[in-house]
């Protein structure tokens, strides 16, 4: 079989760039210095794209760390400071406290003032504890009126201590609704680190301790 003319061997002349219209276009310069700004230009816009979907995962991945109503930490977030604290502490032979709160008489709010009222002393209480740890401690609110403090580099004694400290911020500082005070408590109890090797072992021994000290009132 003969081989078939090319256009070239034909003699025809035939571009090899689509015409106008055609759907398989590609808008390409065949001049790289009218080429290069636009590709500049597309490596700008990916990097924006790229800079704005890290933005989007990062607050994401905080937003399912923190409670959805106050501003500490949910069970998660809080469980998940603790698990790094652990071995932070196993490493390095570091004390590390932890508090659970139980507040006294919450119920009462709810029923009292309502629900709104509720959450709203919920936010109350979260501000407090936040305002009086360091920026190293962890605050968490592991549901319904619980919360917990997670403090690095401070033994049993210094818990205690800090556990003595907020009762007392909490009767100072009275939550105020609708122009209402309504004054909060809560018992502690206080857990220091001994080797525990899971946190929600390590959270419910500091639990049993509060509610020692709730019955013992």
């Amino acid at each position: 079989m003969r081989p078939q003319p090319t256009a070239l061997a034909s003699g025809k002349s035939e571009s090899l760039i689509p015409a106008a219209g055609d759907p398989n276009a590609v808008s390409l310069s065949a001049d790289p210095e009218l080429r290069a700004p636009a590709l500049l230009a597309e490596i700008e816009r990916l990097r924006a794209e790229v800079e704005t979907l890290r933005a989007r995962a990062e607050a994401a991945e905080a937003a399912a760390d923190h409670d959805v109503l106050t501003p500490a930490l949910n069970r998660r977030g809080f469980v998940a400071v603790m698990t790094r604290t652990m071995a932070y502490c196993d490493r390095y032979k570091a004390p590390a406290s932890l508090l659970y709160l139980d507040l006294d008489g919450f119920k009462a709010v709810n029923d009292g003032l309502g629900h709104a009222a509720g959450d709203a002393a919920l936010v109350h209480v979260a501000r407090l504890l936040l305002d009086n740890v360091r920026a190293a401690d962890a605050v968490g609110r592991l549901g319904g009126d619980e919360f917990a403090l997670l403090l690095q580099n401070a033994g049993p004694d210094e818990g205690r201590e800090k556990a003595r400290r907020l009762t007392e911020a909490l009767k100072a500082e009275p939550f105020e609704w609708q122009g209402q005070p309504t004054s909060l408590a809560g018992s502690f109890g206080v857990r220091g680190y001994v080797g525990q090797t899971d946190p929600e072992a390590w959270l419910a021994e500091a639990d049993a301790a509060m509610w020692v000290r709730k019955r013992g009132r």
